[in-house]
């Protein structure tokens, strides 16, 4: 008996998280022991052996929502569709094995661009000795959709999760805040005539460096409790992993890592600096909570040679605490987990196809 009661709204008018809760409530339970996480986080983890987990996720990119032509290429695309899911594999503390890469083609799409697009992706995955394995092909209309499933490896008692964050937690993130939302203002403002001052920033948007070794690193220390990768945004993102945890959180504006000329850009696109940090997406940054008697010694030795910052922005609260912003005067308000959605977010191309 389905439990949901029928609906007459689209999936546009309640969103993607909504929708994600109702079709969780239709699959019925697996009742399998070896699944450890299923619907809900990064990656579903599935126990191997008493040592290994697999780790299974999977990103669709759709051109027209996620990226167009005339501010990308084949190459980059590829490079781009691999390392979004490369981070799902690193916020679970990680390693990328095999993907599986299904494809959507316009029968007039250059076989050239095709070529070029599985270079990038083969090219992202280089560093991590993983390989694509199969997928499947098949003709759209007019645009183009990337579908890649990714497989990984991790350790079964490392494995870290959105949902074991305690109250007194200190919050923490890799990289800095905004820089992605930053750089898509900035094509959106300047459009292929971006100064190079501003190039880094674009820079993240369309070659998002996914923290595989750095999440490694952070899960082989024991130090986190949970982590996230920051795809939807800083304040979304969290917010996932107070749900997941059933705590709140305080973030803490004067914390925020911002990347250089982020209010340059705020102000040319008539967006608050605060709003990119905080709910643009798409950072592929780490955010992981931790116990707050953890040594500041260990937590300056996580990244390694990477030379990858780690900010603490805030701390986990009790649920009846709330989600909030605290500002640089002490000020608490209650704080949105707005961030991108697939069925709602403004971020539409449209058009823009290379011919």
């Amino acid at each position: 008996m389905n439990p949901l009661k029928k609906s007459k709204a689209s999936v546009g008018e309640i969103g993607e998280f909504p929708l994600i809760d109702r079709i969780r409530k239709i699959l019925p339970v697996s009742g399998n022991r070896d699944l450890i996480v299923d619907i809900g986080d990064d990656t579903a983890v599935i126990r191997m052996d008493e040592r290994r987990a697999l780790l299974v996720t999977c990103d669709i990119q759709v051109e027209g929502r996620h990226f167009r032509f005339d501010q990308t290429t084949p190459y980059d695309l590829g490079r781009r569709a691999m390392a979004v899911n490369l981070s799902d594999i690193a916020s679970m503390g990680g390693k990328p094995t095999y993907a599986l890469v299904s494809l959507g083609l316009p029968a007039s799409f250059p076989v050239a661009d095709c070529d070029r697009l599985f270079e990038g992706m083969r090219d992202a995955l280089l560093p991590y000795r993983a390989f694509i394995v199969g997928g499947n092909l098949a003709r759209t209309r007019d645009c183009l959709i990337v579908d890649i499933t990714m497989l990984g490896e991790a350790d079964l008692s490392r494995v870290l999760t959105r949902g074991g964050a305690r109250v007194g937690d200190r919050i923490y993130v890799t990289g800095t805040l905004g820089a992605s939302g930053a750089g898509f203002q900035a094509l959106k403002v300047f459009g292929k005539k971006v100064p190079r001052k501003y190039g880094d920033l674009v820079r993240r948007h369309v070659l998002p460096t996914p923290r595989v070794e750095l999440g490694r690193r952070i899960a082989r220390s024991g130090i986190p409790t949970a982590m996230i990768d920051l795809s939807d945004g800083v304040a979304g993102d969290l917010y996932h992993v107070c749900t997941r945890s059933k705590v709140g959180a305080e973030i803490h504006e004067a914390l925020l890592p911002l990347p250089n000329h982020i209010g340059e850009i705020a102000e040319r696109s008539g967006r608050s600096v605060l709003d990119l940090a905080l709910h643009s997406g798409e950072d592929y940054e780490l955010l992981f909570t931790a116990p707050p008697d953890v040594p500041a010694r260990k937590l300056r030795s996580l990244p390694g040679a990477s030379g990858v910052p780690i900010t603490e922005i805030g701390r986990i609260v009790g649920r009846n605490d709330g989600y909030c912003l605290v500002d640089a005067r002490g000020n608490r308000a209650a704080l949105t987990p707005a961030g991108w959605d697939h069925f709602r977010a403004a971020r539409d191309f449209r058009g823009g196809r290379r011919r």
